[in-house]
């Protein structure tokens, strides 16, 4: 039988790698992935047991058996959305859950985000209706996928907008001309954030949920992007005057500080940079 407290980070990136080193510390024993091989020697020497999986590179395959005997799993990786991988995404995670299918893995951590959501010009909770959004959503399907393919207990954590770490959002837009939308409220959460709420599902036991990870304040687009560039004395984002087709949505994240009694360490944006 698997150790209890043992976890397997598939993604040991900007987010997987903070958050093994996390668990590490709890107690927690932790098998991480990477698809750069010469990225297995760092996560040997953080104490993690590395493992060489690209779940789009057959030959790496023979892998995931070993890398998923843990009760616990947290999918981290990057669809690859804007580089036009989508389907290869979608095909990725029905292999992963049918590895995880017959492993001894018990818990899933998922990690997407609220690009799921349509603007809708409101507040969005994890209560809104997506079906018809489905089709055309790579990300929703994923989501789908996996609880339907591993037919394991998931929770999926919707992040925000990322920030933190060798993430600056004062770069994102930094010197960009006529960015559309600069009175749309921004959804960012901080690394920090985000390491924290991934791990207290995994302390707390919080299976078979759907949350967002977003900060509590939403600062426009245009005043948060101004002051992160002016913050790295880089050039400012050069805006497009507001237009009627501009949308927004404004990412609710009460259910997750409910349940998990949590405080953002940082809930203002405005204060990331």
């Amino acid at each position: 039988m698997a150790n209890e407290k043992k976890v397997s980070i598939l993604g040991c990136g900007w987010l997987g790698l903070p958050v093994a080193e996390k668990l590490l510390t709890s107690g927690y024993e932790v098998n991480g992935s990477t698809t750069t091989p010469t990225k297995l020697t760092l996560l040997a020497d953080k104490g993690i047991k590395p493992f060489l999986i690209d779940l789009a590179a057959a030959s790496t395959l023979e892998n995931l058996p070993t890398f998923l005997n843990s009760q616990y799993l947290m999918v981290s990786f990057p669809p690859g959305l804007r580089a036009g991988n989508g389907e290869n995404y979608r095909q990725q995670i029905e292999i992963l859950g049918q590895a995880i299918a017959v492993s001894p893995v018990q818990n899933i951590l998922f990690i997407s985000s609220t690009a799921v959501y349509p603007d809708v010009n409101r507040v969005v909770t994890e209560a809104e209706e997506l079906e018809t959004y489905q089709a055309h959503n790579i990300l929703l399907q994923a989501e789908a996928l996996l609880r339907q393919f591993s037919g394991k207990s998931t929770t999926i954590v919707r992040m925000a907008g990322l920030v933190g770490g060798a993430r600056q959002a004062g770069r994102f837009l930094a010197g960009k001309q006529n960015i559309p939308n600069p009175e749309a409220p921004v959804n960012l959460i901080h690394l920090n954030d985000c390491i924290g709420l991934v791990t207290a599902i995994f302390k707390q036991e919080k299976w078979g949920e759907i949350y967002n990870g977003c900060a509590d304040e939403h600062p426009t687009r245009k005043d948060f992007y101004t002051a992160a560039a002016q913050k790295l004395n880089l050039p400012l984002p050069h805006f497009a005057p507001v237009s009627p087709a501009d949308g927004f949505k404004i990412i609710s994240n009460q259910k997750i500080k409910k349940d998990l009694g949590y405080r953002f360490n940082y809930p203002d944006p405005m204060f990331f940079i």
